[in-house]
């Protein structure tokens, strides 16, 4: 089993704000989550920092604690180490997955992707993109908008060239 996130999809947000995650995401989440008898569900973390994004980075427990390890090395009180709580642990929001794979979006997460109730009740769609660690929630329009034709973007370079440029591990 893959501990990765990976592929995009595109998920209809019910009239109750709920996104079905994906079961290979799903899988990915619940691997990195220990369930005790007080959280019995798969929990994830919603990072909804960073004023200029226009999107959610959703990490499992595990990956969120990576990340929360990764900002606690940068020194204590300092500008970057400010930010870096700021946006990626005090603006974040812990979320179950209920027994049907889905998960409520919290009102800041709604915020940050422009979700608007008239929106919701005609239907708007979210998309969910992976990307190694963490997969992002996106408003399924922006996320069209900014890479439905990634030809239009492309530089002609391949991407296993601009891979190529970097120490390969493991």
């Amino acid at each position: 089993m893959s501990d990765m996130f990976r592929g995009e999809y595109y998920q209809k947000v019910d009239s109750k704000v709920r996104v079905l995650i994906p079961a290979p995401f799903r899988r990915v989440l619940d691997a990195g989550d220990t369930r005790t008898a007080e959280s019995p569900r798969t929990r994830m973390i919603i990072v909804y920092g960073g004023k200029n994004r226009q999107f959610c980075d959703c990490y499992s427990m595990a990956g969120a604690d990576a990340l929360a390890r990764w900002v606690e090395t940068i020194p204590l009180g300092s500008k970057d180490r400010i930010k870096a709580e700021r946006d990626l642990i005090t603006r974040s929001a812990t979320v179950e997955i209920d027994d049907d794979g889905r998960i409520v979006l919290p009102g800041p997460v709604r915020e940050k992707l422009g979700l608007t109730p008239e929106m919701i009740k005609d239907g708007v769609e979210a998309a969910l993109a992976g990307a190694t660690d963490r997969f992002s929630l996106w408003r399924g329009d922006v996320y069209r908008d900014m890479f439905g034709d990634d030809d239009d973007e492309d530089d002609g370079e391949d991407a296993l060239a601009v891979v190529g440029r970097y120490p390969k591990v493991g």
